[in-house]
């Protein structure tokens, strides 16, 4: 093998390690919710400067609650600003642990298909008359390119 970015051993035990945390994750935030790419579209979104003028308000909100309509729900307005600012810390962590998950697939995934490549490519040369011509056929089948509407070729059988 000439490519080996990484070399990850996952013991069981590690993986149900793993799993029971998610499960601890997934079971302590149940309040989390899902928005269709409507809703997403459809939302006020929040960057820094009107994340400052939401931060402002709650000031000014909080010393001036007479000014608000009978129906405005401070104490609401208030546990938002709590959550997000108990969310983030979370995210920031998530987020990093999401990257260096997807890393690591595109590495393993990158070393596989390297080294597969590799190989096909002696198997070609060298695997000639070796009884390996229904092998090297069917990893051939990666390379084979169809035109739009015609069917695929049936997989060799043995």
């Amino acid at each position: 093998m000439s490519q080996n970015l990484i070399e990850l051993n996952l013991a069981p035990e590690t993986m149900a390690a793993v799993n029971t945390a998610l499960d601890t994750l997934e079971a302590n935030l149940t309040g989390l919710i899902a928005l269709d790419p409507l809703q997403r579209r459809s939302l006020a979104k929040m960057g820094d400067k009107s994340e400052a003028f939401c931060r402002h308000a709650v000031v000014a909100f909080s010393q001036n609650p007479g000014v608000l309509p009978r129906n405005f729900d401070l104490d609401g307005f208030l546990n938002d600003l709590a959550t997000l600012d108990t969310l983030r810390p979370m995210l920031v962590r998530v987020n990093r642990l999401y990257e260096r998950l997807n890393d690591t697939e595109m590495a393993v995934g990158s070393d596989l298909m390297s080294n597969a490549l590799e190989g096909y490519a002696v198997l070609k040369v060298a695997g000639k008359g070796e009884g390996l011509d229904g092998m090297r056929k069917a990893l051939s089948a990666r390379f084979n390119r169809r035109r739009a509407g015609e069917a695929p070729e049936a997989a060799p059988a043995g």
